[in-house]
C-alpha cells in the first residue's frame, strides 16, 4: 500500500455507505468519520437507520457519529443513544455550541462515564489543552484539530499539530486527529507531526496511485491531457 511505512492511521471521511464499505474492504481506511454536512451531501434522510446500517457492516473499526443538537442537555441524551449503538462508536462532540458555550463540562462527564468521544472543530492550542484535561485517562478518545482549515487562514498548521501531539500524550488513550485534509501530502505531514490519525476524503484517497510516481512521466501525462482537452474544444489561435 502507498502509506505502509507511515505510523499515522488513515480514516475515511464521508457518509456514502458504498464508499465507506469500499475503503473498509480494501483496507485503505482503518476507521471512519461522518458529520451532519457530509450526511446532507450524501442524501441521508434517517440518521439512526444510516448509523445502524453502517455498524452492521463495520463492527471492528472505529466509526464516529456526531450529535446534532445545539443544547448541551440534549447533546448528552443524543450521546447516550449514539454510544449504545456499538462498541466501535465514537461520539463526536463539538468543542462549543453555536452560541460559543463550551462543551468541556459535558466532555468531562461523558468521558468519565466511559463513552468514547471524538471532540471536533478544535482550532487552538488552548482548546486542545482544555479537552485533554477533561478526558478520562482510561477512556479512548480522539482530539480532532482542523489543520486544513487552520492552514486556510495562512497559519502554520504543522506547528500547531506538533504542539497538540505533545499535549495529547498526557492522556495515554487520547489520539490526535488531523482533520480537514486538503491534499495527499497532508498524510505525510500528519505523520511527521506525530498525529495518530488523519481523516481523508475519498477524492484524495483516490490519488494514492500517484505516490512514488516518476515526475517526468507525470509531466508528460499532464501535457498530453492538456493537448487532448484543447483538441476537443475545436479552438484555433491562428
Amino acid at each position: 500500500m502507498a502509506f505502509e511505512n507511515l505510523k499515522v492511521k488513515i480514516y475515511a471521511d464521508g457518509a456514502k455507505l458504498e464508499d465507506m464499505l469500499a475503503a473498509y474492504r480494501s483496507g485503505t481506511a482503518q476507521g471512519f468519520t461522518t458529520n451532519p454536512s457530509l450526511m446532507k451531501k450524501a442524501g441521508v434522510t434517517d440518521y439512526k437507520a444510516f448509523a445502524k446500517e453502517v455498524l452492521s457492516e463495520i463492527s471492528d473499526a472505529s466509526v464516529s457519529f456526531e450529535v446534532f443538537t445545539d443544547e448541551l442537555d440534549t447533546m448528552e441524551k443524543e450521546a447516550d443513544i449514539l454510544s449504545a449503538l456499538g462498541k466501535n462508536v465514537f461520539v463526536k462532540i463539538p468543542i462549543t455550541n453555536t452560541k460559543g458555550e463550551s462543551t468541556i463540562p459535558l466532555i468531562r462527564k461523558l468521558s468519565k462515564k466511559g463513552y468514547q468521544l471524538n471532540i471536533t472543530a478544535i482550532f487552538t492550542i488552548e482548546q486542545v489543552e482544555d479537552v485533554v484535561d477533561a478526558l478520562d485517562a482510561d477512556t479512548a478518545s480522539i482530539v480532532s484539530v482542523f489543520a486544513g482549515r487552520i492552514a486556510d487562514t495562512g497559519r502554520d498548521a504543522g506547528e500547531i499539530m506538533r504542539k497538540a501531539a505533545v499535549i495529547c500524550k498526557r492522556k495515554p488513550k487520547a489520539e490526535l486527529l488531523w482533520a480537514s485534509c486538503r491534499e495527499l501530502y497532508n498524510i505525510y505531514e500528519a505523520d511527521k507531526c506525530g498525529c495518530d490519525i488523519i481523516t481523508v476524503p475519498n477524492s484524495i484517497l483516490a490519488k494514492s496511485n500517484n505516490v512514488g510516481k516518476d515526475l517526468k512521466e507525470y509531466s508528460l501525462e499532464t501535457v498530453q491531457g492538456f493537448f487532448k482537452d484543447a483538441s476537443g474544444l475545436g479552438f484555433s489561435i491562428l
